[in-house]
């Protein structure tokens, strides 16, 4: 009897000292960090990142090679396992200004606390310390310069979408802006995805759209959010031409996140070239030209606008806002919002982020005509000198809305 109490007793103790010992490295990458890698939905970076990398990138099926791999990047600290970038590179995404989803902060914490566990775990380790660096070529890593990555960071698309397709948005936005009587009777009609102006803003229309199907990823000049503005069984009309400007930023940005999705940029040099011009800042105020020339008839007409510049006693150099549309010749008319332009980071981009609009006073209306329909042949070409066909001087008072029209009279237009 007392020969069965103590086999008891060891086994008790036997059991106790194996829960209380420390779990080793590979005990912990398997329990923790492999399920991660085998896991066949997209890691946390996807809160962060349209494509280009996954937490999956840094994780190689052996425990001691992805330590090394991770140390010898200078992504793991020995010292601080929560300080590891790798660890960081995981919270970025709870620090982004919009709230992530509940699915978004449960893959992140399962993430972080793995990480975490398998570091201290490594740390505790005298061999790991001590194991030699592994060859360059057998670390893992996205597949995709960092370059390309930062590319397709949805903060760095967000200065993309603001500028290509968020500026031209008072073209669509009576319709398509979601909570809006409009846009509820549409919605009701044609489903939810007529409602993909989100009320919270630029960012989380973005959020929407780059993985709506308003979006063809394998043809993209045949996506709905580019087919549609330009009249295609469109309650709204037409919006666009083919080569005005929305069209051209709704095009570039719309290619440029199927090319993302894609995962087709390879290089940096595959990248779309940095835009260098403007901030574009859509508004609600609108210009009307009245008694167009008939040359000018069902043909798309630019205009740019120039302000007065007091102390100099000239007209500023770059235009302030531009607009284009198509004149309905048989009213001789010409009527469109403006978009604002305002030099990056300056006095005045600073102010129309929260409030864009323009002081009354005296202003340049210079007009450009695509008499020959190059901006259909060739949607990236630009309107210039040789289209250029007058100016007009006009006092101009102002104020939102289509019933508020600065107007001025196109038979004044002289070159």
């Amino acid at each position: 009897m007392m020969r069965l109490q103590y086999g008891i007793a060891f086994v008790l103790l036997g059991l106790f000292c194996g829960e209380a010992r420390s779990q080793t490295p590979s005990e912990v990458f398997e329990k923790r960090i492999v399920p991660i890698f085998k896991s066949p939905n997209p890691s946390s970076c996807v809160q962060c990142h349209l494509a280009g990398v996954d937490l999956k990138n840094y994780i190689l099926p052996d425990a001691e090679l992805t330590f090394r791999s991770l140390r010898d990047q200078g992504l793991i600290d020995l010292a601080a396992p929560e300080k590891s970038k790798i660890v960081q590179l995981i919270d970025m995404g709870g620090a982004a200004p919009k709230a992530p989803n509940a699915v978004h902060a449960k893959v992140r914490k399962a993430e972080r606390e793995a990480f975490v566990a398998w570091i201290a775990a490594c740390a505790a380790d005298p061999k790991l310390k001590v194991a030699p660096k592994l060859d360059e070529k057998d670390r893992a890593g996205p597949a995709r310069p960092v370059e390309v990555i930062r590319h397709a960071r949805k903060d760095q698309m967000l200065d993309s979408f603001e500028k290509n397709v968020w500026a031209w948005r008072f073209r669509c936005m009576n319709c398509h802006t979601e909570g809006t009587p409009q846009n509820d009777k549409y919605r009701k009609e044609f489903g939810d995805r007529v409602a993909w102006v989100k009320q919270e803003g630029a960012a989380a229309t973005l959020e929407y759209l780059i993985t709506s199907k308003l979006i063809d990823p394998a043809k993209p000049e045949q996506s709905l959010l580019l087919r549609k503005p330009l009249g295609e069984k469109h309650e709204g009309g037409l919006k666009f031409v083919v080569g005005d400007d929305a069209y051209k930023g709704f095009r570039a940005w719309i290619e440029d996140v199927s090319a993302i999705r894609g995962d087709t940029y390879a290089t940096a040099k595959d990248l779309p070239a940095v835009d260098v011009g403007p901030e574009r800042f859509g508004t609600d105020l609108w210009l009307k030209l009245t008694d167009c020339p008939p040359a000018w008839g069902d043909m798309l007409l630019q205009v740019r606008i120039f302000a007065w510049d007091a102390k100099s006693k000239n007209w500023e150099e770059s235009a302030i806002a531009v607009s284009d549309r198509v004149v309905f010749g048989k009213g001789k008319l010409w009527q469109h919002n403006l978009t604002l332009l305002a030099d990056k980071d300056s006095a005045r981009a600073k102010a129309w982020r929260s409030n864009p609009s323009l002081p009354d006073g005296k202003y340049l209306v210079k007009a450009y005509v695509d008499g020959d329909g190059k901006l259909v042949k060739d949607w990236k070409a630009a309107l210039g000198e040789a289209d250029y066909a007058g100016q007009i001087e006009v006092q101009a008072t102002w104020r939102e809305g289509y019933g508020s029209m600065t107007a001025a009279d196109a038979s004044k237009v002289r070159k």
